[in-house]
């Protein structure tokens, strides 16, 4: 992929990442066959264990995010927060195989100061609840090896403190932009709003300063790298985000 340069300004506002994660259960091995009675008993046969079945749909999602998932979707990122008012979160990739859904690297992370809100504005320090497509990429650092169109720009600056005083430096060196009030399709340094200015923007996936978020989701950069280099636009990813109650509905 060859990266895309903007001219773009740096966005104002700051931005957060979350994420969970989940693994299947293994069924009980069946027990070996004990041997035949007699001098010259058959061997045994050793157990077999067979893995459970991957689940038909992602663990902690009810039927009304589930139904904003695009049936073409083989890619979804769940970033499941503790409560409405933390700003702690998991974040997962989970992909769609012939056998179900599978859960991929996971980790914990950041959102929001203030948590999360069904209807975000510029300024609450609270991350937008909902289901978001994954179009586009960027970050100071040289191209990781995504499949997303990479903008790779000196434009991702981050400096300063955070909430908690820990240094913002670096948080933007990787970033995938959530397509909250954005246009899909333009650098993550894109200003366009579509909802209007009022209705907050800037909102990413980016590298965890080690605090709490003005409304995006941080994740550690090891975690950032390798879900950049795993999604697929031909998988049409997304994210679901948002508290785990929300979530569940």
């Amino acid at each position: 992929m060859i990266d895309r340069r903007t001219a773009v300004a740096l966005l104002a506002s700051p931005l957060v990442l979350s994420g969970c994660g989940g693994a299947a259960a293994a069924s009980r091995p069946e027990p070996a066959l004990p041997p035949a009675p007699g001098p010259a008993s058959a061997p045994t046969t050793a157990p077999q264990t067979s893995a459970a079945p991957a689940p038909r749909r992602i663990p902690g999602l009810g039927p009304r995010t589930w139904a904003a998932i695009p049936a073409r979707s083989r890619q979804v990122v769940v970033a499941t927060g503790r409560g409405r008012n933390s700003p702690l979160s998991t974040v997962v990739l989970y992909e769609r195989t012939a056998n179900g859904w599978q859960a991929g690297a996971g980790g914990p992370g950041h959102n929001a100061l203030h948590g999360w809100s069904d209807h975000h504005m510029a300024g609450d320090l609270r991350s937008p609840v909902g289901v978001y497509t994954l179009t586009d990429a960027g970050g100071r650092l040289p191209y990781p090896g995504t499949r997303l169109p990479y903008d790779h720009s000196n434009g991702f600056a981050s400096t300063g403190t955070g909430f908690e005083g820990e240094p913002l430096t670096g948080s933007f060196d990787y970033v995938i932009a959530i397509d909250y009030n954005r246009e899909p399709g333009t650098s993550p340094l894109d200003w366009t709003r579509p909802l209007g200015a009022s209705r907050g923007g800037g909102i990413w996936i980016h590298v965890d300063h080690g605090g709490p978020t003005h409304g995006c989701l941080g994740i550690a950069k090891a975690h950032m790298r390798e879900l950049l280099r795993a999604l697929d636009p031909h998988r049409h990813p997304v994210v679901a985000m948002g508290y785990a109650d929300w979530l569940a509905r």
